[in-house]
């Protein structure tokens, strides 16, 4: 190979590592932000709305897959404009309340910036499928430049994840083409999903009912796993200002 093909595939490289490490870093900034919210909530309200967070990027393999699919064309600035799922991040919570409570928080902080939101709870898919999709816009500061990284993110319950998982594993087994019986029998279980979604919230408004009646430990702060006490003196005057 001529060392003129040598450099300018040497500078191919280093542009699609800066391309790719761009979406990474825009996915370690997502994934703190929501870790953040997480332990600032369970300090704040001694309650956890996030089970638990995944996060994926997608291959140099699979974003081809998609350009091909989408008759896009083959350059880095027609991907990072159309392609908006390079980096996927899924979001597990308890209860349906805690979905948009967790998409509210996520909404505002001032650097995101919300591109398009698909709400799938509300409005089902045919085969049963609930999830809200967000796609965001989240800024990468590089050494010699800033980037707009689009990410999207999915929120759902464990039930809702359980029943997607289950769909996604048969789908694939059978080809992208499911059986009718099982096709039925899934949404069955998008129905039975649900209504488990349903008794849960039941219980959670039940149960925060029972804790705010029951609420009268004031007088101390646990911060980082350790015990603060707290002077009802500073209290009251910190109620007197407020």
């Amino acid at each position: 190979m001529e060392q003129n093909q040598l450099e300018q595939l040497k500078a191919v490289k280093e542009e699609m590592t800066r391309f790719m490490l761009t979406y990474k870093f825009g996915m370690d900034e997502m994934n703190t932000k929501l870790n953040i919210l997480k332990e600032e909530f369970q300090h704040i309200h001694e309650y956890n709305p996030i089970e638990h967070i995944k996060s994926r990027i997608k291959s140099p393999e699979s974003i081809l897959k998609k350009v091909h699919r989408k008759n896009l064309e083959i350059s880095l600035d027609s991907i990072r404009k159309n392609i908006h799922d390079i980096v996927g991040i899924r979001i597990v919570c308890s209860f349906i309340s805690d979905i948009y409570r967790v998409s509210k928080m996520i909404q505002n902080q001032k650097d995101i910036k919300l591109i398009e939101c698909k709400d799938y709870i509300k409005n089902p898919k045919p085969n049963g499928y609930k999830s809200l999709h967000l796609i965001l816009s989240i800024p990468v500061f590089m050494s010699d430049r800033e980037e707009e990284v689009f990410v999207e993110i999915q929120i759902r319950t464990v039930a809702m994840d359980f029943w997607a998982s289950l769909e996604h594993k048969i789908y694939y087994k059978y080809n992208k083409s499911i059986p009718e019986n099982l096709t039925k029998e899934l949404t069955d279980a998008a129905m039975v999903a649900n209504e488990l979604d349903d008794r849960m919230e039941q219980l959670n408004r039940e149960m925060n009912y029972i804790k705010e009646q029951n609420d009268t430990d004031l007088d101390s702060l646990k911060i980082n796993n350790k015990n603060f006490h707290m002077p009802i003196k500073l209290l009251e005057s910190l109620k007197r200002k407020n």
